[in-house]
C-alpha cells in the first residue's frame, strides 16, 4: 500500500493580468485604441481636393504655351513643358525689385510687429487689474471687428499728408493693425507666466524693462513664432493695402506686380501663373522649414 504524500499550496498574492492594447494599424501611438473616425478622414480628404487641384491647376498651366491652352481644358499634362513663361513673367514684372521691396516691407513689419505687441501686450497683462489698462486691452480688441474697407479711404488721406505712401509707411500699418489680435494672442499667453519670476528678478534689482527683455521675452518665444508667421504670410500676400498705399512704380510688391498681365481685353493666363508661382515659392518655402513653429507655439499657449 503506497502512501501519497501532498504537498500544501500556499496561497500567494493574486496575480493581476496586464493587459496590453493593440497597436492601432498603420503606426501611430500604441497606447491609442479609438477607432478610425473614417468619416471625419473623408471630409479632410475631400477639403485638401480645394488646394491641390487649383495648385495642380497652376502649376500645368505655367508650363503650357497659349496654344495648348486654348486646345484644352487646362488640366492636361503639359507637354512638351514650356519653361519660357517664367522667364518672360521675370522681366515684365520687374521681378528682382518687386521681391526686394516685398521682403523688406515683411521683414520690417515682423520685427517691428514682434517687438511692439509683445512689450505693449506685457503692460497690460501685468496690470489689467486696473481700469485704465482693462479699458485700453478691450479697445484694441475692439478694433478687430472694424473691416479694413470702412477705414480705406481715410487712409490713404492720412498717409498721403504724413508721407507714409512707401514701404516705410507700410511696415507702420502693418505694425500698427496688427496690434489687436497679436496683443490677444499675448496676453493670454503672459499671463500664464508665473509671476514669482519676475518677483524675484526685482528682489535681486533688476528693471521692469531687464525683467521683460532677459526673463518674459524669452519665454514668449512659442508665441514670438506664431505671431511672427502669420504676420509674414500678411505682409507678403496682402494686396489691397499696398494697392491703395503705394503710389510710386518702383515700390510696388510682387502682389501689385501681377498687375501687369490683366489687360482691357485678355489676360496672358500662362504668363501670369508663372508668375504666381514665382511670387508664392519663397513663402512656401519659409512656410515649410518653419510650420512646426506655429504648431508648437499654438499648442504650447493652448495647453498652458
Amino acid at each position: 500500500m503506497s502512501s501519497s504524500t501532498s504537498t500544501p499550496v500556499e496561497a500567494g498574492p493574486a496575480t493581476t493580468a496586464v493587459v496590453v492594447p493593440r497597436r492601432r494599424r498603420g503606426g501611430g501611438d500604441p497606447g491609442d485604441t479609438r477607432p478610425t473616425n473614417w468619416w471625419a478622414t473623408a471630409l479632410i480628404a475631400v477639403c485638401s481636393l480645394t488646394v491641390i487641384i487649383p495648385l495642380y491647376l497652376a502649376v500645368a498651366v505655367a508650363l503650357k504655351t497659349p496654344a495648348q491652352l486654348a486646345d484644352g481644358t487646362g488640366f492636361e499634362l503639359p507637354w512638351p513643358i514650356n519653361w519660357d513663361n517664367f522667364a518672360v513673367a521675370w522681366e515684365r514684372t520687374d521681378f528682382p525689385q518687386a521681391l526686394l521691396n516685398t521682403a523688406i516691407i515683411t521683414v520690417g513689419s515682423v520685427v517691428f510687429t514682434l517687438f511692439t505687441s509683445s512689450l505693449v501686450a506685457y503692460a497690460l497683462a501685468r496690470n489689467l487689474h486696473r481700469p485704465f489698462f482693462k479699458g485700453v486691452f478691450y479697445y484694441l480688441l475692439a478694433a478687430l471687428f472694424v473691416p479694413f474697407p470702412i477705414i480705406m479711404l481715410p487712409l490713404v488721406k492720412q498717409t498721403s499728408l504724413l508721407g507714409l505712401d512707401n514701404p516705410g509707411g507700410m511696415i507702420v500699418l502693418y505694425t500698427i493693425y496688427g496690434l489687436s489680435l497679436n496683443i490677444f494672442i499675448y496676453t493670454a499667453f503672459i499671463r500664464s507666466i508665473p509671476i514669482e519670476l519676475e518677483e524675484a528678478a526685482r528682489m535681486d534689482g533688476a528693471s521692469t524693462w531687464r525683467v521683460f527683455r532677459q526673463i518674459v521675452f524669452p519665454l514668449l518665444m512659442p508665441m514670438n513664432a506664431t505671431v511672427g508667421i502669420l504676420t509674414c504670410v500678411w505682409a507678403w500676400n496682402d494686396f489691397i493695402m499696398p494697392l491703395v498705399v503705394l503710389t510710386s512704380p518702383s515700390d510696388r510688391t510682387l502682389s501689385l506686380a501681377q498687375y501687369v498681365f490683366q489687360g482691357q481685353y485678355n489676360t496672358d493666363y500662362t504668363v501670369a501663373f508663372a508668375s504666381y508661382l514665382m511670387a508664392m515659392a519663397p513663402l512656401l518655402i519659409i512656410y515649410i522649414f518653419s510650420q512646426r513653429w506655429v504648431i508648437s507655439g499654438v499648442m504650447r499657449g493652448s495647453i498652458k
